[in-house]
């Protein structure tokens, strides 16, 4: 059984579910409209030039899950899933799971969005397992705070070599599907990296490296 890996952003769904949440939340009124809105768009331009500041990201990002009640959030996720979401929605993205499903591969989505908001993605599109950024949880509640190694740029190595030690499991006929610059670091060990409708940066570096270079959209 070989692994294959997919990056969730840009790359299984068109658009960043992370982003999205974000301005999910100012269009329900449960963050402060202006600066939330500048924000959450301005650290998606870091994300997208490569340079983002996880760390202040995430103390940002996850305040909103320690504010608000553990309910109240599922029930602005179900909404979430169907007014954000579902228009994200790839048909051939699916079809290319399908595709490892068929060839008896372990299917992977490893990415930097924290599990609460892609945790019920990844579920819909039938990943074996999920390796998210965790969102500290005290007496089942949200601190705030990031829990372990946020799975972004070398933190997705770091999360994935940590999963390969837990389970016995290796690398070998490995494939990895991304379309950012910010996951070069695990494009460059897996066999078969694949960039999917990448970003400037990833095309370029593609192009250069020879990687093989696809698109899931219509």
């Amino acid at each position: 059984m070989s692994i294959a890996l997919f990056d969730l952003d840009n790359t299984l769904i068109a658009g960043d579910s992370d982003h999205g949440w974000g301005e999910f939340l100012v269009s329900q009124n449960r963050v402060d409209p202006a600066y939330y809105s500048e924000m959450n768009d301005r650290f998606y331009r870091d994300y997208l030039a490569g340079n983002l500041d996880m760390n202040a990201y995430l103390e940002f990002a996850l305040q909103p899950l320690a504010e608000l009640d553990k309910g109240e959030l599922l029930t602005l996720h179900n909404m979430f899933m169907q007014e954000v979401i579902a228009p994200m929605w790839l048909p051939r993205a699916e079809q290319l799971l399908q595709q490892h499903r068929d060839q008896g591969d372990l299917i992977i989505i490893i990415t930097s969005t924290n599990r609460f908001v892609v945790e019920p993605i990844s579920n819909k599109l039938g990943a074996d397992v999920l390796i998210a950024t965790e969102p500290e949880q005290l007496n089942g509640h949200y601190t705030g705070r990031v829990s372990g190694v946020p799975s972004y740029k070398e933190g997705k190595v770091v999360r994935l070599n940590a999963w390969l030690a837990e389970t016995g499991k290796n690398l070998d006929g490995s494939s990895f599907y991304s379309d950012s610059i910010n996951d070069l670091p695990l494009l460059e060990i897996v066999d078969r990296p694949v960039a999917v409708d990448p970003c400037p940066k990833l095309r370029s570096v593609a192009e250069q490296r020879q990687w093989e270079i696809i698109s899931l959209r219509d």
